[in-house]
């Protein structure tokens, strides 16, 4: 009779405690919020010892919430026609506040073998452009879901005569 009872009693904690997990889980998605903006503001090349170059890529943030946006952490990915040249993370952020905006400075590696396929479609599909995507995942705490965000566009290869531009 009593290991009935105490299973009683542990299948009821059990269910508590996954009712307070899933309402934990609901306060995370917090109606009425708007994703952030995330634009590529700067890239350039670092300086290196090596044969494959790190990068400097400048991100801008916009933060259309009330409350301030806390990133842990970021991890990211550049992609140039279709292949993912650098990835990277960063840990060391700036709190964006509530209905603000700051910039963040991220450095990441090119990774040499996307790198090759780009030059080699490049040159056996040559055209007046290449797209461009960036996206990244902001961590923003254990009980809140990551947030996405993705921006892109296109590069023209034309140079300064050329019609289209970043």
């Amino acid at each position: 009779m009593n290991g009935l009872k105490l299973s009683k009693q542990l299948s009821s904690a059990i269910l508590l405690l996954l009712g307070l997990s899933i309402l934990q889980g609901c306060a995370g998605l917090r109606p009425g919020y708007e994703m952030p903006t995330l634009t590529v503001k700067s890239f350039r090349a670092l300086p290196t010892q090596g044969a494959i170059p790190d990068f400097e890529i400048g991100l801008h943030v916009i933060n259309p919430n009330g409350e301030a946006l806390n990133l842990r952490g970021v991890s990211y990915t550049i992609s140039l026609g279709g292949y993912d040249l650098i990835k990277g993370v960063a840990n060391q952020l700036p709190v964006i506040e509530g209905y603000g905006q700051g910039d963040l400075m991220l450095t990441g590696s090119a990774n040499l073998i996307a790198g090759i396929r780009l030059v080699n479609a490049l040159i056996t599909r040559p055209g007046d452009t290449v797209p461009y995507e960036f996206s990244a995942k902001l961590d923003v705490g254990a009980w809140r879901p990551a947030i996405r965000v993705k921006d892109g566009g296109v590069i023209s290869l034309q140079g300064e005569g050329g019609n289209n531009a970043l």
